[in-house]
């Protein structure tokens, strides 16, 4: 296991970048500590396959440095770090069975039979192939060769890192479920350090101690999912964490009150001096539907069993507004209030620390 520090890295696929845009991955800095569990998070092209591909070796850098522990291994070759690795697709030996394909990783490495049986063994179990061990691997379906791809990954238990680039994407859902929980188990019996990338929220919520979001090739916040949600640093990070997200209106800030459209909305801490655009964020659950605040038309409501989901437009904008279960929905529309210490500001889309009232 290694602490894995990311020193003044970037990358671009063009030969002679020319400008921030040509970067693929922004310039940062970032330390995964030894044992740490984290997810890497964001949507399609945000750079997170990028960076995996960096830290595992299978892509050199355009600049800056990865060491694992106090080595520098930017240009070691993938073999010499140690690692083990599991992509989106299923990678397996189809002349082989489930139980030669778990026990390759270990037999490569020249281990005793006795530990290798003992070890596939304890991985079959884990994802759930005990009764298929001795099956070719050939005519298996997608989703089980996957789940053969994630023990294999996860078979060694000497690696530097296991590093997961969407492994669950062929798996049912229900499977999904259990195999999240099965590396959870895994992780704190053995303290590997894991980097999971994602496009999932609740995939990267339920695993990670912390969750590292990107957006546009950049880390925009590292967090365990309580700062996610309660304080997103970026207006993407409270857009792409939630169910709905978060709700975002520009507004103009001084003092303890935004102005909305000619609409004053209190908040629960004091700003000044705010310049490029400001906005105000507040999260669906934070949210109030009465006679006071802001107009709020309604369009639907949807009932998911423990709350319901009531959709609609305040000032002309799309809005979620979440109400517990039991609690009254207006027969029509309505005005909603926010939470005023639940109420985010942001300008040119990141987070301002308010001060005292």
């Amino acid at each position: 296991m290694a602490k894995i520090t990311l020193s003044n890295l970037a990358h671009s696929y063009l030969p002679q970048p020319k400008g921030e845009q040509d970067y693929a991955l922004k310039k940062l800095d970032h330390v995964w500590e030894d044992g740490g569990a984290y997810a890497l998070l964001g949507s399609s092209g945000c750079g997170k396959t990028t960076l995996l591909n960096i830290i595992s070796g299978l892509l050199k850098p355009s600049e800056g440095r990865v060491l694992f522990g106090d080595r520098d291994v930017t240009h070691a070759e993938t073999a010499e770090r140690n690692i083990a690795q599991v992509f989106q697709f299923p990678v397996v030996y189809d002349t082989m069975t489930v139980r030669q394909n778990l026990a390759f990783p270990l037999r490569n490495r020249g281990m005793a039979a006795p530990v290798i049986a003992r070890r596939v063994d304890q991985i079959a179990r884990m994802i759930g192939m005990e009764a298929m061990l001795d099956r070719k691997a050939r005519g298996l379906t997608a989703d089980a060769k996957q789940k053969i791809s994630l023990g294999r990954g996860m078979v060694r238990e000497d690696v530097n890192a296991i590093l997961f680039d969407e492994p669950l994407t062929v798996i049912d859902p229900l499977m999904k479920w259990e195999l999240r929980t099965q590396l959870k188990t895994l992780h704190r019996e053995f303290g590997h350090t894991m980097i999971y990338v994602t496009h999932d929220q609740t995939e990267a919520l339920t695993f990670a101690d912390k969750v590292v979001v990107m957006y546009d090739g950049r880390v925009v916040q590292m967090g365990m999912p309580a700062e996610l949600f309660e304080k997103p640093a970026h207006t993407f990070v409270g857009y792409f964490i939630g169910s709905p997200g978060m709700n975002i209106f520009d507004a103009e800030v001084e003092g303890n009150v935004a102005t909305v459209a000619g609409h004053q909305v209190p908040l629960g801490a004091a700003y000044s001096g705010l310049s490029g655009r400001v906005q105000i964020g507040i999260r669906p659950e934070y949210s109030l539907l009465g006679d006071q605040g802001l107009p709020f038309a309604i369009r639907r409501v949807e009932d998911v069993g423990r709350h319901r989901i009531v959709r609609g437009e305040a000032l002309g904008k799309p809005m979620n507004v979440i109400l517990p279960e039991g609690m009254p929905v207006p027969a029509s529309d309505a005005r909603v209030q926010f939470l005023a210490d639940r109420v985010n500001v942001y300008a040119d889309d990141w987070r301002v620390e308010g001060g005292a009232l």
